[in-house]
Order: C-alpha cells, then structure tokens, then sequence
C-alpha cells in the first residue's frame, strides 16, 4: 500500500506540516526528500534502506552520490538531492565567518569549520587569510589529500596570503578520523609555516585541527 494511502497523521509531509520536522524519524524526512519508492517499496521503505547502508545521517553526510544509488529505488536526481539538503544543513549550523568579521578565538574558527569538515573523507587544508586588525579577507582551500594525510608545502600555503596582502593567517584542516591529536607530522609542519611566516613578515595566528566533537589549536 502505496503512502497516500496511509492515515494522514502516518504520511511523512503531512506529519511535518502538523507537527514540526523535530516529530519526524530520520526515515520519515528522508522519504519526503526521495518523494517515491519503487513497485512493493514505499518512499520511507528505500529511506530506511538508505540509512542502513549509510549507518544513519551522520554516514550519509560521509557518502556519496555513487553510494546513495546502489540502494534500490535512489537514482541519481533523489541522490542529489539528499546530497545537496545535507549540504545545506551543514552550511546553516556553521556559525557564520564573513568578510570583514574579526576572528577573537580558536573557539570561532572551530564553530564555523566543524560542520563543514568533521563528516569530510580526506584531509582538507585551509587558510584563513586575516588583515592588520585580524579581520576575514576570505579563506581559500590549500590542498586536499588523503585519508590520514593532507600534502601541503609552506610555499603554496602563503600564496594566497601574498596575494591578498593579508597580515596574518589562521591555518584550518580535518582529521578524518575524527580524533584531532595533533601527529608528529602535523606539528612539524606548523613549525615549517611559522617560520616561513617569520621570514615574509605574515603572522601566523593559530593551526587549528577540526576533529568530531573537539579541536586542538
């Protein structure tokens, strides 16, 4: 039986139009976002099909397009779709960095990268480039590596800083893994980036590592 014929307080749109996003199962608002199923499966059937595969919200936000297809029932329209309302709710929790912003902490810097990067496969290294008064010029993405490594060399970190005739730098990247520890190799590079700040007179304010649920700075 096919979800319209469903008592109205069980149909997923209509539970959210009466009650609020927050009385909905992670199922249930997935099936709004797929809108159909397939012969013998509901929309809410292949959602929590999807969920299984992907080990909830949190490993969907980790797939990709690609792996939301193999599921039956989720083409590649549905799949993006999800993808990109993932996306965006990423981006609406992510406390806002705007031009002109001064950055007063490494609590701010993690409060804006940790829903942007925690669910992230690979390493993704950032700078955040500052000005005299360390207020945002914009952040630009460095390099993007591997699973357990990021290859950056200072010379490519501070060009976008030398273009931009920033003062200073705030340097941001991911630990997949979710533990942000700071390894051997990541502490040798802050030490490489300091010191090339030194010699071109660009300050560097902070190395931020954005982990889970915390950060080390």
């Amino acid at each position: 039986m096919g979800i319209d014929m469903w008592p109205p307080d069980e149909r997923p749109r209509e539970r959210l139009v009466r009650y609020g996003p927050e009385a909905l199962t992670d199922g249930q608002l997935l099936a709004i976002l797929l809108g159909t199923g397939f012969e013998g499966s509901t929309a809410l059937d292949v959602g929590v099909a999807l969920l299984e595969r992907c080990d909830g919200l949190s490993g969907l936000s980790r797939r990709g397009v690609r792996e939301f297809c193999a599921v039956p029932g989720v083409g590649p329209a549905k799949a993006a779709l999800i993808k990109a309302a993932l996306e965006a709710g990423k981006r609406a929790t992510a406390a806002p960095l705007t031009t002109g912003q001064r950055v007063t902490s490494s609590e701010d810097v993690f409060r804006h990268y940790r829903p942007l990067m925690r669910d992230l496969r690979r390493e993704i290294f950032k700078v955040v480039l500052l000005d005299g008064k360390n207020a945002i010029i914009r952040d630009v993405t460095v390099s993007e590596g591997s699973l357990t490594l990021s290859i950056v060399h200072p010379r490519e970190a501070f060009v976008p800083a030398v273009k931009e005739s920033a003062a200073a730098v705030i340097f941001v990247h991911n630990h997949p893994s979710g533990d942000p520890e700071a390894s051997p190799e990541d502490r040798a590079l802050t030490r490489r980036l300091v010191s090339a700040g030194e010699i071109i007179g660009i300050r560097v304010l902070d190395h931020v590592i954005i982990g889970d649920r915390q950060y080390v700075s």
